[in-house]
């Protein structure tokens, strides 16, 4: 049982402790941010065994911003926002037989693409476009800004911790004053670390991350988009050697300001907290263990930002692993 037990959360955990990619509408330039809450979940800090792995992440958001409040996006001002996102976000994840420190080494990339959609009931004058009004929509369906990671990870016991950076790199497809952009083009970077305490006796699992993101300035708007500190935990517990169940959530807190000739809202500071429940079954094909993951998340408390709800459906699967000496 204990084996079962470590060996699923094990694989629910692959690939996520460093995956960023596109989101939904927040204080920050378009509405988006390059680090993508709700992607940790159970398991988040225990680093896999030496081998190559990847998870594949089907992402939903539907959200709005009502009563009259605007975001910057496109170099122009857009208000009662409704947005919708169907993202796929492929993450391929190297654990490395190498030690710093004592902790295993992690490489990690993640590839978004995917349909973003934005319907704007009204469109305010912005800082180059000048006054514009009147609703306005748009949708598009590409590819995002990759991203690549790194991580160190340890453990003790039951527990498990890791520290990691990535680096959202600025090569998606992005169009200059449109609506619906599923690339930034600016160059993000996230830090963080996780714990996790995972009791493979009891199957008990209590996870959490926090993490701080460092934006750049996207040179077509000149906007920079200011740090943003993200936290996200989760309980969850296995009824069987198969099936998990867990509460799961997020909070969101932009702490320093926008700036730049774009910046026409001033600082936009935002934040938005969210709970949600998750579930996971592990089965096996051809002998291959893969593990689906459920998460869904309903957001509240917004201020400078979209509220709605996500969802991720996940599947997670390794390519290779190393035999044990």
């Amino acid at each position: 049982m204990r084996r079962i037990f470590t060996h699923s959360v094990v694989l629910s955990a692959l690939a996520v402790t460093l995956s960023v990619a596109p989101q939904r509408a927040e204080a920050a330039e378009s509405g988006t941010g390059v680090y993508l809450l709700g992607m940790k979940g159970p398991g988040s800090a225990i680093t896999p065994p030496e081998g190559f792995y990847y998870q594949n992440d089907l992402y939903f958001y539907n959200g709005s911003l009502g009563g009259g409040r605007a975001f910057p996006t496109g170099g122009q001002l857009v208000g009662n926002i409704d947005g919708k996102a169907v993202v796929n976000l492929s993450t391929f994840l190297w654990s490395t037989p190498w030690e710093i420190g004592g902790g295993s080494l992690n490489f990690s990339a993640v590839v978004p693409v995917g349909r973003k959609g934005v319907d704007a009931g009204v469109t305010f004058s912005g800082p180059r476009l000048g006054s514009i009004g009147g609703a306005r929509s748009d949708a598009t369906t590409t590819i995002g800004d990759p991203t690549f990671g790194s991580s160190l990870g340890w453990s003790a016991g039951n527990f498990h911790w890791q520290v990691g950076t990535s680096v959202n790199v600025p090569v998606g497809d992005y169009h200059p004053g449109a609506l619906a952009n599923l690339a930034f083009h600016r160059w993000g970077v996230d830090v963080g670390t996780s714990g996790t305490w995972f009791d493979p006796s009891t199957g008990l699992d209590i996870s959490g991350t926090v993490g701080l993101t460092f934006n750049g300035k996207n040179p077509d708007t000149d906007y920079r988009t200011g740090t943003e500190f993200h936290g996200e935990w989760s309980v969850s517990q296995y009824l069987n050697k198969q099936f998990s169940l867990g509460l799961i959530g997020y909070y969101y807190q932009q702490i320093s300001g926008d700036s730049g000739e774009g910046a026409a809202l001033g600082d936009f500071k935002g934040r938005v907290a969210s709970i949600g429940a998750t579930a996971a079954y592990n089965f096996k094909i051809n002998e291959t263990p893969v593990t689906a993951r459920l998460k869904f998340f309903h957001e509240f408390a917004a201020e400078n930002r979209a509220e709605g709800n996500s969802v991720f459906l996940t599947m997670t699967v390794p390519l290779y692993v190393a035999a044990k000496d």
